[in-house]
C-alpha cells in the first residue's frame, strides 16, 4: 500500500482515500507519495494500442492499491472516459516535423480539467459511500476548473460542491456552466476580486481547522493529489504512441499553477523516458517569477503565504470568514438551491 506524506513535514502517513478526501494537508502542505512507484519498460510498452481507460487503471493502480479494488477502479475509469467525444479520449495531432499536439478538449466541458475531474468525482463518491460520509468541496476557478467540477460532481450523492469564481472576469459560457445547473448539490459564489483572491479564500478555509472539520472540507484544485495522478495517464498514452519507452519524448506544457506539468514529472519518476519538461506561461506567470529573480534563474522568490490555523486572517481571513458563512447556509440547501451565482459581501470584507 502506498503511503503519503505532507511536503511540509507532517509526520502522519495517510492512504490514498484519506489523501483524496483531505485535499490539502493540515499543516498546509501538499500530499506526495512516500515512495515513487516505478513501471517496468515492458509494462509501459504494453500500453500501446490499449483503450485509454485500461491504461488509466494500470498507471493509477500503484497509487491506490489497498484502498480501491481493481474492479471498482476499472469500472469508474470506464464510466469517466465514456463521457468524452473522441474514442481515443486524448488524441494526438501532428502539427509539424517531430511535433505533436495532445488534444485535451474532448471532455464534457471542453477543458483539459475534465480528464481528471470526471474520474475524481467518481472516486470520491465511491469512497464516501463506502464510509457512509459526506464532504463539502470548495473549488477556486478562473473558469475552466469550476465548469469541469460542476459537470463532474453534479448530483453526486455524497458531495456538496461550492465553486468560487471572480465576478465579471470569466467568459459568459463558463459562468453559465456553473450557474445554470439544476443539481441541488452544486452552488456558485461570485467573488469581488481576482482568481488569486479566490485561491486565498480556499487556503484560508483549509487552514481554519475547526470549520474544515465541521463541514468535512475537501478540494479539487491541483492541491489534490488524486487530480494530479489522474493527469499522469495522458503523459504515458501520448509518449507510448510516439515510441516510448524505446524513444525519449519532450513535453511543452502551458501551465499556471504547476499541476499539469507536475503530472509530467510524476510520469518521469514512474519510469517514462521524458527527456525535457518545458513550462509555457503567459501573464499568469507565477512559475517564471518564482524561479527567476533579477534575471537569474534558480533563486526562489519568497511570497506571503497563509499559514495560521486560527482562521487565517493574515491575507484571506476576512473573506474566508464570509465564504464560510455562505457555505454553512448552502450545505444541504436542497433542490432549487443551484441556479444563478450567489453574490456575498461580508461586513469584514473590503
Amino acid at each position: 500500500m502506498t503511503h503519503y506524506l505532507s511536503t511540509r513535514g507532517e509526520n502522519q502517513k495517510l492512504g490514498f482515500s484519506d489523501v483524496m478526501l483531505a485535499g490539502l494537508a493540515r499543516d498546509g502542505g501538499l500530499y506526495v507519495p512516500e515512495v515513487w512507484p516505478r513501471l517496468r519498460p515492458d509494462t509501459i510498452a504494453g500500453f500501446f494500442g490499449r483503450p485509454y481507460s485500461e491504461v488509466a487503471v494500470e498507471v493509477i493502480r500503484p497509487f491506490v492499491a489497498g484502498d480501491i479494488a481493481d474492479a471498482d477502479l476499472a469500472r469508474m475509469a470506464s464510466e469517466a472516459y465514456a463521457t468524452f467525444r473522441h474514442p481515443a479520449v486524448v488524441p494526438l495531432d501532428q502539427i509539424g516535423p517531430q511535433q505533436f499536439m495532445l488534444e485535451l478538449f474532448h471532455g464534457p466541458t471542453l477543458a483539459f480539467k475534465d480528464v481528471a475531474m470526471q474520474l475524481l468525482s467518481r472516486l470520491m463518491d465511491h469512497v464516501l459511500a463506502k464510509r457512509g460520509q459526506r464532504t463539502t468541496i470548495v473549488v477556486a476557478t478562473s473558469g475552466d476548473t469550476g465548469g469541469a467540477a460542476v459537470d463532474a460532481f453534479a448530483n453526486r450523492a455524497n458531495v456538496d460542491l461550492i465553486a468560487l469564481f471572480h465576478d465579471g472576469r470569466i467568459s459568459e459560457v463558463q459562468r453559465r456552466m456553473m450557474t445554470t445547473t439544476a443539481a441541488p448539490n452544486v452552488h456558485a459564489l461570485a467573488v469581488k476580486g481576482t482568481f488569486d483572491d479566490c485561491q486565498a479564500i480556499v487556503k484560508g478555509l483549509f487552514n481554519n481547522h475547526r470549520f474544515r472539520d465541521e463541514v468535512s472540507l475537501s478540494g479539487v484544485n491541483s492541491i489534490n493529489w488524486a487530480r494530479i495522478v489522474a493527469q499522469v495517464v495522458y503523459y504515458f498514452t501520448s509518449a507510448v504512441a510516439l515510441g516510448a519507452p524505446a524513444r525519449e519524448v519532450d513535453f511543452t506544457v502551458p501551465t499556471g499553477n504547476f499541476g499539469d506539468i507536475f503530472a509530467g514529472y510524476v510520469a518521469k519518476r514512474m519510469g517514462l523516458p521524458v527527456r525535457r519538461l518545458r513550462i509555457a506561461a503567459n501573464v499568469n506567470d507565477i512559475l517564471p517569477r518564482t524561479l527567476t529573480v533579477d534575471g537569474h534563474s534558480g533563486v526562489v522568490e519568497l511570497r506571503t503565504a497563509v499559514v495560521r490555523g486560527d482562521g487565517a486572517r493574515r491575507r484571506a481571513g476576512p473573506r474566508a470568514h464570509g465564504v464560510a458563512a455562505a457555505i454553512r447556509s448552502l450545505r444541504g440547501a436542497g433542490p432549487g438551491a443551484g441556479g444563478d451565482a450567489r453574490r456575498f459581501r461580508c461586513r469584514t470584507c473590503r
